[in-house]
Parts: C-alpha cells; sequence; structure tokens
C-alpha cells in the first residue's frame, strides 16, 4: 500500500509539471484492494482497466518501467506509446488494456477460457455496466472458469454517482448468474479473509468498496476524503513509520532517478 501510494503521488507530480505526455489514471486512496488481493493470487494472469498502476506495482512489475511509460520514454513498459492507460508487465504477466472501458473483463474471460489458467479482472463500477461485462460473468459461471472478478467500487463514473446511473447493484447481478460473491469494505483484513475463501469457489465476484482522494482521470479531488485506509492501517501494523519511510525513500530515489537525466 505503501508502495502504489509514494509512486501514485509522485505521478500526479509529474503531470501536475507537464512532464506526462498524456494524463495520468490514478489509484490514490484505492490501494488496499489489489495490495491485498495480489498476497493470495502469485501466478494469476492479470487484466486491468484504467487506474492499472496500482494492480502493476502490487503484482510485482518493474515500477521503473511503469515510471519511465508515464514519462513518455522508450524505456516504458510499452515503448511510451501508450501511457498510464495501457500500462501493462508480461513478465507478471499482466495485460493492459487500449481504452475501451470494461473490455478487460471480456479479454480476462477469454483468457480464462483459452488458457484454463487462473486469472484476475480488475475494474471500475462503472466499466462493470458495459453490456460485454455483463454477459462475461454469466460466461464465466456457465463454463466454470477459474477468473476472479475484482469491482474497484469508488460509487463515482468521473463524477457521476452510481444512484445517478442504474437502480441495480453489480454484485447482485453477478450473484444471480452463478458467481460466488461478495460486497465488502477495502479493509485489508476483510479483504484477505474474503478473497480467500471466493478463490475455492471460481469464478468469483466481489465487488470491494473503496474511496477515491484523486479524480479518475488527472489530479483532481472531491474534497476531503471520506476515509483513508493506508492511514488507518499506520497505527495496526509494526514498525509502519519505518516501512514507509523506506518505501517513500526508494520511490522518491527512483523518480528523481530519470528526472535528473531529463
Amino acid at each position: 500500500m505503501c508502495l502504489i501510494r509514494h509512486f501514485e503521488l509522485h505521478a500526479a507530480q509529474a503531470y501536475e509539471q507537464k512532464l506526462t505526455p498524456g494524463t495520468v489514471y490514478l489509484a490514490v486512496g484505492q490501494e488496499a484492494s489489489s495490495a491485498t488481493v495480489s498476497m493470495l493470487t502469485p501466478g494469476y494472469a492479470v487484466f486491468t482497466q484504467h487506474r492499472g498502476h496500482s494492480a502493476l506495482l502490487a503484482h510485482g512489475g518493474d515500477p521503473a518501467a511503469l515510471r519511465d511509460e508515464l514519462l513518455g520514454l522508450e524505456s516504458g513498459c510499452c515503448g511510451g506509446r501508450g501511457g498510464s492507460a495501457c500500462a501493462q508487465d508480461i513478465a507478471i504477466p499482466m495485460y493492459a488494456h487500449h481504452g475501451q472501458l470494461g473490455e478487460s473483463i471480456a479479454i480476462a474471460t477469454g483468457y480464462a477460457l483459452a488458457s484454463k489458467k487462473p486469472t484476475l479482472a480488475y475494474f471500475g463500477d462503472a466499466a462493470a455496466e458495459e453490456d460485454y461485462a455483463l454477459s462475461s460473468f454469466g460466461f464465466a459461471a456457465t463454463h466454470k472458469l477459474p477468473v476472479l472478478y475484482v469491482c474497484e467500487d469508488n460509487n463515482l463514473s468521473i463524477l457521476t454517482p452510481i444512484e445517478d446511473r442504474r437502480n441495480w447493484n453489480v454484485y447482485e447481478v453477478a450473484d444471480s448468474m452463478g458467481l460466488a460473491t461478495a460486497n465488502i469494505d477495502d479493509d485489508p483484513v476483510l479483504i484477505h479473509d474474503t478473497v480467500t475463501r471466493l478463490l475455492k469457489s471460481l469464478p468469483a465476484f466481489i465487488n470491494i468498496r473503496t474511496c477515491r482522494h484523486l479524480w479518475h482521470t488527472g489530479v483532481g479531488r472531491d474534497g476531503p476524503p471520506e476515509w483513508d485506509r493506508l492511514d488507518e492501517y499506520r497505527s495496526k501494523v509494526p514498525d509502519a513509520e519505518a516501512i514507509e519511510n523506506r518505501v517513500k525513500e526508494s520511490v522518491e530515489a527512483l523518480w528523481q532517478e530519470q528526472l535528473q537525466r531529463q
């Protein structure tokens, strides 16, 4: 969680300084979901939507390659041509998307069907509304595919809350299609226990309620965040301050190393 938080804050700063050739899709405040899920899913193929930096970092991706991608450099994970939305790391393996909302859900489902390998699909609450997303859930249930769908639900599509977009819950739809489901807050212990259970009953769907600190696109703010899970766990984890200081220093050095060359 510390790695994601401090990497994303530096990415936000680079964007504000106009060092990134495109926009950024950040996960500040939403670190707990991918940080926890990744601990339980080593070896899974990972498919992401916007805000994929957190999944890449959590699942062991190369932070330097991600940094360079955001800066538009050839040494980036997509040769500097994909940018924030298309960040990926085949070594994980983690596959990015090309910008179509929710496509990662359908592609992850097809990957699980073709490969029979355990698969993860991360996406937001708006992506879950796409028609091919819902059909993918039903297809996965019918074919009993080894896929876990992870919806990082911050209740917003850009700036529009769920209550203004639909009158149904995606996890209830997934449940009706035969997936094992859960709807929980982004507390790491709760995520850990719930995902542990769901991985025994794939395909499965978990809706994790998160709280964004920065906008989906760019670095705007809605106001003071309703909660900060990282801050909460600073008081629960032994040596938390020392751990975060080490991570903060390493991330600072990572960014400064490249920025000083430019």
